[in-house]
């Protein structure tokens, strides 16, 4: 497990532990010890057990009385439902950005970063590199509250990427990323709405290829 500074909220060590489980550092299946983070953390046991409680309720851990706390699964249905989503909503916001040809300076300095990210091997940098992608796409639409609304929904499709990132490769997203950029650039919706749902649709390929490899990892 990662240590963190003494944290002064279980909303804090919630957020930690939320960040873990979607990186991967805590794998589906371990145990959480409030004793042993409470330690880590410089907090007493009540705080974290309510972090434990928060993490239940994103769906993202399992309180099994008289057992403990366990990281859980990665919901298949969770995923499938957030892509769909993401889809729907992402095809039509590369429609409007498009559309009104807005500055997509920071998509392209986002596209940067992944590629050095991909370079480097960093898998964490690389994926944040890509929200912010995604990110800056609905900013350039007018529309950056929507990002955050997705935001709350992709928690187990992002468990997904970041596992699916160390085995996939990385330069094909890249190369969806820059499709899209393009055909924004060139205020062509019917491309840029084409190469949204390409690239979204990607994770159809990983899911069970992932589910298969990792058969511990996944839940229906």
């Amino acid at each position: 497990m990662i240590p963190i500074r003494p944290a002064s909220t279980a909303q804090q060590v919630h957020d930690w532990l939320y960040r873990c489980v979607l990186r991967g550092d805590l794998l589906p299946g371990a145990r959480l010890s409030e004793t042993e983070i409470a330690a880590q953390v410089g907090l007493s046991r009540q705080p974290v057990r309510e972090a434990f409680i928060r993490l239940a309720a994103d769906g993202l851990a399992e309180i099994l009385p008289q057992r403990g706390t366990y990281i859980g699964r990665i919901s298949v249905r969770a995923v499938l439902s957030a892509r769909l989503i993401r889809e729907a909503v992402e095809s039509d916001l590369a429609r409007l950005v498009a559309s009104t040809r807005p500055d997509l300076t920071a998509m392209g300095a986002e596209l940067d970063l992944q590629a050095q990210a991909d370079a480097a091997g960093d898998v964490p940098a690389f994926i944040e590199a890509d929200d912010r992608f995604h990110h800056a796409m609905a900013t350039a639409a007018g529309f950056p509250a929507v990002w955050q609304d997705l935001e709350r929904l992709k928690a187990q499709m992002n468990r997904l990427r970041h596992l699916s990132m160390r085995s996939f490769d990385r330069g094909a997203t890249i190369a969806q990323h820059r499709a899209i950029l393009t055909a924004l650039q060139a205020g062509d919706a019917d491309a840029a709405e084409a190469a949204t749902r390409t690239h979204l649709r990607q994770m159809l390929t990983e899911l069970p290829q992932m589910a298969a490899t990792y058969p511990d990892y996944f839940t229906d």
